[in-house]
């Protein structure tokens, strides 16, 4: 089995990290953490996708030492990383999606979309969300 972990560095992820050695490890499951950004002009991205490999990197360590089969992916490919997690699941075919969520207002979710809601709506498999 194939799980992919949508990383990206923030409290809803450390505990999808968690979440996810859970179900991987009985399942003997490799795990794929992916970050995505989607890239631009914007004048910090050389230290938003430092931040990225860090973040990466945590979630790898973390996971390793659980004993998983682990390994990461830095995604940056002009989409949203809703976009990416579902294009990449149905590349890769994977069994499972684990996304963490963060709690947003409805005006928030207008105005920013919602990553978490893409996954969940257009992924090609099931999607754990954790909070």
């Amino acid at each position: 089995m194939k799980f992919v972990l949508g990383y990206d560095g923030s409290n809803s992820a450390k505990e999808a990290l968690e979440v996810i050695a859970k179900y991987a490890t009985p399942l003997n499951a490799s795990v794929e953490v992916i970050c995505s950004r989607e890239g631009g002009t914007s004048s910090t991205e050389d230290d938003e996708i430092q931040k990225a490999r860090e973040h990466l990197a945590f979630a790898a360590n973390s996971l390793g030492e659980k004993g998983l089969s682990v390994k990461t992916r830095l995604l940056v490919r002009g989409v949203t990383p809703g976009e990416d997690i579902v294009n990449f699941a149905k590349d890769t075919k994977v069994d499972a999606i684990f996304i963490g969520i963060k709690k947003r207002s409805k005006v928030g979710k207008l105005v920013f979309g919602s990553n978490a809601q893409y996954v969940i709506l257009n992924a090609p498999c099931p999607v754990m969300t954790i909070k």
